[in-house]
């Protein structure tokens, strides 16, 4: 006959067993932390590989989570007190009980403490992917707009500028422009003309700008624009008008090019980070099943030990 005044739950092994295990999850966490940050570095072509990283991150939590709820476990199972005169497959049933609530003690204790370390954990890859969509869907414009700045520092920090002044360039085995052509008999007036030239080419760099900016919205670069830009190329460069005009749309086709292919790059980010997360998550959940199982197991363990060293003892 089971003694019905003995309690069935022993709440202080059970939380004694719960802050242990809660106690090393801390102090593993922090080793991984502090060997992670040791083993990644900011510089190219040393460290370990993102791929490792993460690999490592898994495997490191899951060992944390089987060593914390074995410690966990067999705490309280070891720390509960004795029922004498409760069935062995009872006893069997109520120590697994408490190794699984001191597994769940734990597992809340920490998400308690940790919070926001978890979560940041967790939906950092979801955040940084919708901020990586979000900054494809608008690489296009953010970049026309800086490079529609008359900022000699904003033209040079922006991809849209190479593309511009690629417009302007000069094949040096290439006759110059009659406009440009050096005056034999008066060079003071020729360098003159020649700066001037260059000046107005810089001047016209904005307008040309804006003139891509325009044609990136609708998708597409209008006839009249890519005349007058074939106008302001053949200017500079000396190509025939329709030479300069090829140069134009080839130019802008190129761009459109980068711009997609930045796009596409961006959304692959995007995914990546989706499909990390996503398994993160999994492995989480998976880590913590083991958990619970291991803590239940180390807790029937503790129990007979226990059970054992008091017989022995008598």
């Amino acid at each position: 006959m089971t003694n019905t005044t003995e309690s069935a739950v022993s709440w202080g092994a059970v939380i004694a067993g719960a802050v242990g295990a809660a106690a090393l999850s801390l102090i593993l966490f922090l080793l991984g932390t502090g060997l992670g940050l040791a083993a990644v570095s900011p510089w190219a072509s040393e460290g370990i590989s993102g791929t490792t990283a993460s690999v490592s991150t898994i495997i490191w939590v899951t060992v944390v989570q089987l060593l914390a709820a074995a410690m966990g476990g067999y705490l309280a199972g070891r720390l509960r007190t004795r029922w004498v005169t409760v069935h062995k497959d009872e006893v069997f049933f109520r120590d697994t009980a408490h190794g699984f609530l001191a597994w769940g003690v734990a597992t809340l204790l920490m998400a308690t403490l940790l919070s926001s370390a978890i979560g940041t954990a967790i939906s950092t890859g979801l955040k940084a992917g919708g901020e990586v969509a979000k900054s494809a869907a608008v690489a296009g414009a953010g970049a026309v707009a800086a490079a529609a700045s008359n900022s000699d520092d904003t033209r040079d920090s922006n991809p849209l500028g190479y593309f511009v002044d690629s417009l302007f360039r000069v094949d040096p085995n290439r006759a110059a422009p009659a406009s440009a052509a050096p005056d034999r008999a008066t060079p003071a007036a020729s360098a003159a003309t020649q700066a001037g030239t260059q000046s107005m080419a810089t001047n016209r760099i904005p307008e040309v700008t804006r003139i891509f900016a325009n044609a990136l919205k609708s998708g597409d670069l209008a006839d009249a624009d890519r005349q007058y830009l074939g106008q302001l190329v053949s200017a500079k460069t000396g190509l025939a008008q329709a030479e300069a005009e090829q140069r134009v749309a080839d130019t802008f086709a190129r761009l459109k090019e980068n711009l997609e292919q930045a796009k596409a790059k961006a959304k692959q980010l995007a995914d990546d980070a989706r499909k990390a997360s996503a398994a993160l998550a999994l492995w989480l959940v998976i880590s913590l099943f083991v958990g619970a199982f291991v803590a239940s197991f180390s807790a029937t363990f503790g129990g007979r030990l226990r059970d054992s060293s008091v017989l022995a003892a008598t």
